[in-house]
């Protein structure tokens, strides 16, 4: 058997920077258990599998495609890079024609178009509520030891624990954290929390000005410390910076050592679009 199979650098416009996801294009059903296999081997944090939801479904001509993501753990509900990737790969490699592709997947369905040399995403806005310190003390503790807290909220939708530093810190304080996932997961065993993010508002000055906030991302309960750039992530952290910055345009920098910037714009119908470039940087096949 063998599997057209893409690498693309998802959230950059450079080669080996923003982060990577695999992309497959089933011309024909999979075995269940195969799709998992398929993602250990490639061991990215995402496999994307690009599906024809009819017979006569054509990559290049059609405009609604079946999608799914998997870790080299599990299946995942949602992922924003990866889904980046599919389109690049339907978009720029399959010449697909249509304006619009739409992709039905476990988060329901998801819109890619491209607007110049970006390929914008149409997902699920998520809203997070305070949350206690107490509940999740160990593991704030864990990921960011004695450093100040300003704000601290939890997406229930996602499971997601968004922890925003004080404005006191620049930058470089984020990018320079080490966190350990061990630490992480010995300190949340509830299964409350599945995705930690830190984040801190931008610097309007210095060498770094124009961001509106950064983040970093870890997800070790699903087998990820840090995600390198997180679309999902964003679709919580634009909700809570929108309400915070009084702003529906914002730009976002993700700190990962690779690192990657989204166009983040809140839409009307309370869904976001969020923005990136990509680099293809592998074209083959799988055989088996």
């Amino acid at each position: 058997m063998q599997i057209p199979i893409f690498t693309v650098d998802a959230f950059t416009n450079r080669p080996f920077s923003g982060n990577p996801a695999a992309v497959c294009l089933l011309e024909n059903d999979l075995d269940e258990d195969l799709h998992q296999k398929i993602a250990t081997e490639m061991n990215l944090s995402e496999t994307a599998f690009i599906r024809k939801l009819h017979p006569g479904d054509d990559f290049t001509k059609s405009s609604c495609f079946g999608l799914r993501w998997f870790t080299p753990a599990n299946e995942v509900p949602l992922c924003g890079h990866a889904t980046l990737a599919a389109a690049a790969v339907l978009f720029h490699i399959q010449k697909n024609t249509n304006s619009v592709l739409t992709f039905v997947t476990l988060s329901g369905e998801l819109k890619a178009r491209q607007v110049e040399d970006h390929i914008v995403l149409d997902l699920p806005l998520y809203l997070t509520y305070p949350q206690v310190l107490q509940e999740v003390q160990e593991l704030i503790k864990a990921a960011v030891g004695d450093m100040i807290v300003q704000d601290l909220r939890y997406s229930p939708d996602t499971k997601k624990l968004l922890v925003r530093l004080s404005d006191a810190y620049e930058r470089s304080v984020l990018e320079e954290l080490q966190v350990s996932a061990q630490r992480f997961l010995s300190a949340e065993k509830t299964g409350k929390v599945k995705g930690l993010i830190l984040t801190l508002k931008g610097n309007s000055s210095g060498k770094h000005k124009g961001h509106d906030f950064y983040s970093r991302y870890f997800a070790p309960w699903y087998g990820l410390l840090e995600d390198p750039v997180t679309g999902s992530a964003h679709a919580v952290l634009s909700s809570y910076w929108s309400e915070q910055l009084g702003k529906k345009e914002m730009l976002a920098f993700q700190c990962s050592r690779r690192g990657g910037e989204l166009k983040i714009s809140l839409r009307d119908d309370g869904r976001v679009d969020i923005a990136g470039q990509i680099a293809v940087v592998l074209k083959g096949n799988l055989t088996f």
